[in-house]
Formats: structure tokens, sequence, C-alpha cells
């Protein structure tokens, strides 16, 4: 009987929700409220980028999915239309149309006229993003070359989570004759790495995305861009994110110092304990040490020595 009422009750709030979205979406299309300063969390997949986006979304004063939007864009923008090139896209291939769309799906889901989004592919999509938003917020999140692509080797080794949007890719994958699938995001040159080893891969995703976020920052107003380095919030989360809540112009209270002070427990996506330089204990310790003169010169432009 308890479990029945309890189908009832998911029942019921799942189509109460589903008629306040619709609701939503008809005010919307009516009064068309303006979409204010979004924010947009961006960075290398397995940077951290989850975890900042999920304690952002603790703030009440702004609209969060609590999901990552991989499968909203590109249903958007299809891989097939730019011949599985890449995930990235440009200012061009911004719209009005997709203003209006994307303005709209968010406001019906959320409520808010601002709200957070994340998906690690938008670190390719920074100019096409401003382009939409000339107020949006981007929050950059770097991590060290080495616990980065460590993190990302083991990424690769976990298709159901990581390749659920590649199985229709036209291309064979035989990485190290282990890795079939391809992971997290397609940046312009991958298909040079269809049968490279892994730790050339994972340099290469690592590269790519971060690259392109240095060369899209130049075109982005001071008071709208914001990098956080990995490593400093796993040293002082509290103060890490009051910096970051502050530079977005979202208070930080007393519930999300609360929160802050043991974030750090909240297992995101994590593999093992968080840590800085937990690569050099890991399994593919030889792979990242491999790897790491790869992508040198890009961790030298994030602030890194290029050596961790």
């Amino acid at each position: 009987m308890q479990d029945f009422k309890l189908k009832i009750a998911k029942t019921l709030s799942y189509y109460t929700r589903r008629a306040l979205q619709r609701a939503r979406a008809a005010g919307w299309s009516l009064l068309n409220p303006q979409t204010t300063r979004p924010i947009f969390v961006i960075g290398c997949s397995r940077a951290g980028t989850t975890l900042v986006y999920k304690t952002l979304c603790e703030s009440q004063e702004i609209g969060s999915l609590q999901r990552e939007t991989h499968d909203f864009w590109v249903e958007l923008h299809p891989l097939s239309a730019k011949q599985w090139d890449t995930h990235g896209l440009t200012a061009e291939d911004a719209s009005e149309a997709d203003r209006n769309y994307v303005s709209r799906y968010f406001y019906a889901q959320t409520g808010k006229p601002q709200w957070v989004d994340k998906n690690n592919q938008n670190g390719l999509c920074v100019a096409y993003l401003n382009t939409l938003y000339p107020d949006a917020q981007f929050v950059f999140i770097k991590r060290s070359p080495g616990d980065n692509i460590n993190s990302l080797i083991e990424g690769w080794g976990r298709p159901e989570e990581f390749a659920t949007w590649s199985d229709t890719l036209p291309a064979v994958v035989n990485i190290d004759g282990r890795y079939k699938k391809w992971c997290f995001f397609l940046a312009e040159g991958w298909r040079d790495y269809l049968d490279r080893p892994i730790e050339e891969v994972c340099a290469f995703q690592y590269r790519a995305l971060n690259a392109a976020v240095l060369t899209a920052k130049s075109s982005i107003a001071a008071e709208r861009w914001n990098e956080v380095f990995y490593e400093d919030i796993l040293r002082d989360p509290v103060g890490a994110f009051r910096g970051i809540f502050t530079a977005c112009g979202l208070r930080f209270d007393a519930h999300l110092e609360a929160h802050c002070r043991h974030v750090l427990d909240i297992p995101y996506n994590a593999f093992s304990a968080i840590k800085v330089d937990k690569w050099r204990e890991g399994r593919y310790r030889a792979e990242v040490e491999r790897a790491l003169p790869l992508v040198r010169d890009v961790a030298q432009q994030m602030g890194y020595d290029g050596s961790n």
C-alpha cells in the first residue's frame, strides 16, 4: 500500500511539473521575459566543472536544470550537420531563433530569467554563446594537466557513462585495442586519434578544449570572465566559491557557506578520493608522464608549469 501511494505521489508530481512547464512556456511566448546574465560553466571534461555547476545550482537566485545539457545543444545543432567534425560552434552559428528557443526552454524549465548551464562541449562554443547572450558570465575551471589527463583516461574506461552520445559516430574507434567508443567530446582533428595511444587522445582533448577557451577569452569583457583553479577549490572550498559567487553577482549566504564547507564530501562523478597530484600514485602514471610534454605550452598559458 505504501509503495502504491508513493507511486501515485510521484505521478502527480510529474504531471504537475509538466503542467507548470507548459504554462511557463506559454507565458514566455506572451510576455517574452528576457534572459539576464546567464552563467556558463566551462572547462575540459573531468576538470571539476560538475562540482562548480552543482554548487552554483544551490543558489536560490538563479535557475538550473540540475543536469548537463549536451543533448539539448546537439539537438539544436546536430553533429551530422557539421559532418561530425566538432562539437564546437562559432558566432556565425548563432541566431535570434536560437536565442529565443534556448531562452524559452530554460525559462519554462526553471521559471527564472537568469540560470546556470554546464556541459563540457560548451568550452568549444564560447563565441557562439557570447553572441547569443552578450551579457553572459563565463566561469572557466582549470585543472592541472596531470590530474586532468589521468581522470580523462579513467573516464574513457567508462563508455556507458561518457560515450552514450557516440553510438552513431561514423568512424571506427580502436584505441589501444581496448577503447571502442569515443568519449566526452569531438574537437577538430579528432579523426587523427582513432587508433592512437589513450594518453595521446586525452592530451589532444585537454589541449583542444583549453586552447579554444583561451582563444575565446580575448573577446569577452573582463568583468564577465572568471577563471578558477580547481586546486584552489580543493585547498579552500569556502573561499574559492565565495569568489565565484561574488564574481557572478550572486549572494554567498550562510546556507551556501555551510554547503561549501562540506562540498568536497559530495561525490560528483569522482572516481576516487579528491586530492591534488593524485595521478602520481595512480595506475596511469606512466601514460600521464608521456602525455605531459604534449600539453606543456597550453598548461603554461593556463598558469601551470606543465610538469604536473
